[in-house]
């Protein structure tokens, strides 16, 4: 099992330098295409995508975040921070157990 991140330059070029494959992306088109790649790719289990990067294609990235298909998505700010409105991982943990974890 590898990982794969899909995001700006500066997310893939500090995920690069511990050695995880990536794509940079600035628009739906470059975000589609690298989505497809990655879970197109059964070595993939764990796919890195930038807030940022997954607005572009959110309803792509929601079917997989809702589903039981691998990779599994893990959504994370990038340099410029988090996107305001949306749910943090505890948020998100939070409610899909049903119990607050602190």
């Amino acid at each position: 099992m590898k990982y794969y991140v899909i995001g700006d330059e500066d997310t893939v070029l500090g995920f690069g330098m511990v050695g995880v494959d990536g794509r940079a992306v600035s628009d739906a088109a470059e975000a589609e295409a690298a989505f497809d790649a990655a879970t197109a790719d059964p070595e993939v289990g764990i796919l890195v995508v930038t807030e940022r990067a997954a607005e572009l294609i959110r309803p792509r990235v929601d079917r997989y975040l809702f589903s039981d298909e691998f990779p599994l998505i893990v959504e994370i700010p990038d340099r410029r921070g988090r996107v305001p409105g949306r749910p943090t991982t505890r948020e998100m943990v939070n409610k899909a157990i049903g119990i607050k974890l602190g």
